[in-house]
C-alpha cells in the first residue's frame, strides 16, 4: 500500500513529537522508529525528516545538542520541549477528532469483503 504525500506530510509533526515525548533521539533513529510503527508501511526520507526537525527546532517545539554516546559516533540528538509537549497534546486532540469521524464515516460505508471470502 502507499500512503499519499499529503497524508504523510499531515501525520509527520504528531509522530516526530510523539516519538520524541518517549525520549530523545537523532534523524536516523526517528526514520527506523516510524517504519517500524508502522509495519513498514510509512517509510521516511532524509528530505522529509530533517527539514521538519529544523523547522519544529525554529518554533521552539524542540531543541537539538551535539552528543558522542560511549563508543559511539557524534549525532544530533533531539529533545521536545514543553512547549512541543503542549503541542503534542493539541496534535493528539485534533487527530483524535479526525480518526472518530472517519471511524463513523467507515461505519457507514465498509469495506467490501474480499470475493475470496465470501464463502467463508
Amino acid at each position: 500500500m502507499r500512503i499519499t504525500k499529503d497524508l504523510v506530510a499531515a501525520s509527520a509533526t504528531p509522530l516526530v513529537l510523539g516519538i520524541l515525548a518517549d525520549g530523545d533521539s537523532y534523524g536516523y533513529a526517528i526514520l527506523k522508529q516510524v517504519n517500524e510503527l508502522s509495519g513498514g508501511e510509512i517509510e521516511w526520507t532524509d528530505g522529509l525528516l530533517y527539514p521538519l526537525l529544523h523547522r519544529l527546532e525554529r518554533v521552539g517545539h524542540v531543541e537539538s545538542a551535539w552528543e558522542t554516546p560511549p563508543g559511539g559516533r557524534r549525532r544530533k540528538y533531539y529533545r521536545i520541549t514543553g512547549q512541543g509537549r503542549a503541542e503534542f497534546a493539541e496534535q493528539r486532540r485534533q487527530w483524535a477528532t479526525v480518526v472518530e469521524t472517519l471511524r463513523g464515516v467507515w461505519e457507514i460505508n465498509p469495506l467490501p469483503r474480499p470475493a475470496w471470502g465470501a464463502g467463508l
